[in-house]
Order: structure tokens, then C-alpha cells, then sequence
């Protein structure tokens, strides 16, 4: 059974997410302030985190990036405000996925089956990989302790940075459009969300790449999405 933690100060947005979490064999841990959330979260080491960004005490951005000091639990962030900037920042500090409000229980549910089946893909591809360790041209990517180091300096990726370079620089020279994308690394396939895909590529390439104007390692395949570049000498 999975542990799901939810971070949300609205009490009936909370009981619906624990009935339908229930529906698919989830423990439900329930908090409605930051402060106790993350505490919560720090103690009893969830399966998922649902984190409203909005809430008293402590907001759910400050709750996130203190959970992403220690803990690399997967994290779905909830938020009422339509403006990209919020949406964003949450991505950008460790946040693995958000939904704005308000959402139809299927697609929450969704995501939520989509993080699973993306933490067993990961545990399932260390236990069988051989081969934990990429190595290119200024670039070394170790599989098995999520590291990436540019020219022997660690760059610091979010979850979802790091799945998009580990899943190309295995496969360079395989293009990848945004749907293909979407669907790997997310594990879903709502019309809409591409923009989702292109703003971690951005985020990836500004911590990777040398010269963003032009990029050594994540080429844009025009016309179908993005692809590692497979020039890149493999060490």
C-alpha cells in the first residue's frame, strides 16, 4: 500500500482527494498547514506528496524546497492561481508535477498512478542497469546516484531534468517530440501540457549547456521535439 501525504487547508478538497486516493489502495495522511505538513513529511517519509502552494504558516514553495534538502519523494503540487510564474517556481525548486484548480478527479488520479509507475520504472532500471554511469565530452551522468557532474562541477537537477537526460543521453540520436516526452517522463497524455516538457528542457539546457544559444548536448529536432546530440564523443 502507498503512503500519499496531502498538504491542503481546504478540508473538503482534502476528504475528496482521501476517498478516491483510498479507491486505489492508498494510505492517506492528512495536513492543512505548511509547518505540520512538512514536518509530517519529514517523519513519516510518504510514497507522494500532495502540496498545495497557497496555505497558512508556511506555503507550499518553502515547504517544498525544505522537503528537497533531505528527501527526494516525489511531489505533486496543487494551486489555485493562474499565472505561470507559480507554476513554474514550484518546477523549478523540485516539484515533479502540478495540477491547477480546479481538476477533474480523473486526472488527478492519473497523475498520481503516473508518479507510481515512474518511481517502479526507476527502481526497476537501477536493479537492472549494468552500466550506472554515462560519460561524454564534459558531461558524466551516475544513474544510481542521480549526480551530474559538467566538467567535474555538480549541477543540481530537478527530479524531472534529471529522468529527460538520463532517457536522451541513453539513446543519442533518438528524437523525441513533446507528446513522446510528456508520456515517458510524466506518464501521461493530456492534450496541452507540452508546454510542461518545454520549459524542463529550457530549465535542463540553462544548467547544462555551455552556450544556450546553442546547444551542445540537448539539439531540437525541428519539427518533431528534441534529442542528445549524438556528435558527442561517449567516453
Amino acid at each position: 500500500m502507498k503512503k500519499v501525504l496531502v498538504i491542503e487547508d481546504d478540508r473538503e478538497i482534502v476528504n475528496l482527494l482521501e476517498i478516491h486516493l483510498k479507491d486505489i489502495d492508498c494510505e492517506v495522511l492528512k495536513t492543512y498547514n505548511g509547518k505540520d505538513g512538512l514536518h509530517v513529511a519529514l517523519t513519516e517519509k510518504p510514497d507522494l506528496i500532495i502540496l498545495d502552494i497557497s496555505m497558512p504558516e508556511m506555503d507550499g514553495i518553502e515547504v517544498c524546497k525544505e522537503i528537497r534538502k533531505t528527501q527526494s519523494t516525489p511531489i505533486i503540487m496543487l494551486t489555485a492561481k493562474v499565472e505561470e510564474i507559480d507554476r513554474v517556481l514550484g518546477l523549478e525548486i523540485g516539484a515533479d508535477d502540478y495540477i491547477t484548480k480546479p481538476f477533474s478527479i480523473r486526472e488527478f488520479i492519473a497523475r498520481v498512478k503516473a508518479v507510481f509507475r515512474r518511481a517502479k520504472m526507476d527502481r526497476e532500471s537501477v536493479e537492472s542497469n549494468t552500466n550506472s554511469e554515462l560519460k561524454f565530452t564534459g558531461l558524466t551522468i551516475n544513474i544510481d546516484k542521480r549526480k551530474v557532474l559538467q566538467n567535474n562541477i555538480k549541477i543540481d537537477l530537478s527530479p524531472k531534468e534529471f529522468e529527460l537526460l538520463v532517457l536522451m543521453a541513453s539513446n543519442p540520436g533518438k528524437s523525441y517530440s513533446r507528446s513522446n516526452l510528456l508520456n515517458l517522463i510524466w506518464g501521461y497524455d493530456f492534450e496541452g501540457y507540452e508546454h510542461t516538457v518545454n520549459s524542463h528542457i529550457n530549465r535542463l539546457r540553462a544548467k547544462i549547456e555551455p552556450e544556450m544559444a546553442n546547444p551542445t548536448y540537448i539539439i531540437t529536432t525541428w519539427g518533431v521535439g528534441y534529442k542528445f546530440n549524438e556528435d558527442i564523443e561517449k567516453l
